[in-house]
This record gives C-alpha cells, structure tokens and sequence, in this order.
C-alpha cells in the first residue's frame, strides 16, 4: 500500500531547513490492487416471481384503506394493518417499509411514541433498511430514495446521534428482510405453511 510520508531536508545553512515528501510502500495484509479483482463479468440471480399478497397473507398483515389526512403520508402501520397513500411515489417501497413496521415489532411497541424500547429514529431506520434490502433483491426501484431517507434518520441533528445502524438493529433488520422476501415467494410461501 502506498503511503506519503513527510521528510525533513537539511541544508548546511541554518536558515534553510525545509520539509519534503516522499512515497513508501507499506505491506498490509488485506490490500489487494485493482488488477486482482478483474474477471468475468458476474451475471445477477434470477429472482423468482415475488407477491405482495401472497407476502401479506403469509406474515398475517392486512392491507386496509389509506385514510391518513396527511397527504405527505406513503403509508401508515398499526397493529397488524398497513396502508399505502394511493398516489405514493413508489408504492412497493412503502408496502416493505410499512410490512417491515409490523414485522419488525414496532406496531405492537405502540403509536409510534418515542418510548424506552426503540426510538422513533431507529424504528423509522429499520423499516426503511428492510425496504431497501427488499427492492435491491427484487431488482425494483427505489433504493436511492431509501438511502436518503435511512441518511435523513441518522443524521445527528435529528436527535438519534449515531453514525451507523446498531449491531442488534442490522441483525433485526437482515431477519425481517428475509421474512418478507420469503413470504412472497408463492412456492417457498407454501412449503412452509404445509411444514
């Protein structure tokens, strides 16, 4: 690995002394260079047929009428219903990340109070980390929107003062993403409801 480091170049003249740099390599045992990576070009899985009925029913979640007077609203969950705002922006998107609420245990914590067992931030996070996990596996839109909005809810001056998603919330999160995935797959759906 390449590393610039500074060197002290004394002259004869005491008034003279100036700073230079020069380049050193340094071994690192987890560096690898760029020509090492090439290869044959990887082709993505072929993700089989997906249904968001077939994952509500499964995970036991109702779809009921968006009837929110916020018109800002994509979607809303309580208990075990969700609802999607008929003119969302992208309605897969907001049905994981509602799914996820109520996967995830959130709705049963309550109406979205901040309370001792996960902070509004961090509910909002997990909900919108499993959204992603779900549109980028199924290949479908939205996933720089959930960026930002994943960026928006960790941001410090929002509150949650954190720099990254906790360890216990990414495993919670990688869990529910599967649940949901599995869920709307009609063959995996079946095999475990007859299992």
């Amino acid at each position: 690995m390449p590393i610039t480091c500074k060197r002290r170049v004394e002259t004869h003249d005491d008034e003279s002394n100036s700073e230079g740099t020069f380049t050193s390599f340094v071994y690192k045992a987890q560096w690898f260079v760029l020509a090492q990576t090439d290869g044959e070009e990887i082709t993505a899985p072929v993700v089989s047929e997906w249904s968001a009925d077939c994952a509500l029913a499964s995970l036991s979640i109702e779809r009921v009428a968006f009837d929110s007077p916020d018109g800002n609203c994509q979607g809303f969950a309580r208990k075990r219903q969700i609802a999607i705002n008929p003119v969302a922006q992208l309605p897969h998107k907001t049905l994981f990340h509602e799914a996820a609420h109520v996967v995830l245990g959130h709705t049963a914590e309550g109406n979205f109070d901040d309370t001792e067992t996960t902070p509004r931030n961090l509910r909002e996070v997990e909900a919108e980390a499993v959204a992603l996990l779900c549109c980028e596996s199924l290949g479908l839109e939205g996933a720089n929107y959930c960026r930002g909005y994943i960026q928006n809810w960790l941001y410090q001056g929002n509150g949650y003062n954190a720099e990254a998603i906790p360890e216990k919330s990414a495993q919670k999160i990688l869990r529910a993403a599967d649940q949901i995935l599995r869920a709307g797959r009609p063959t995996i759906a079946q095999e475990e409801v007859e299992a």
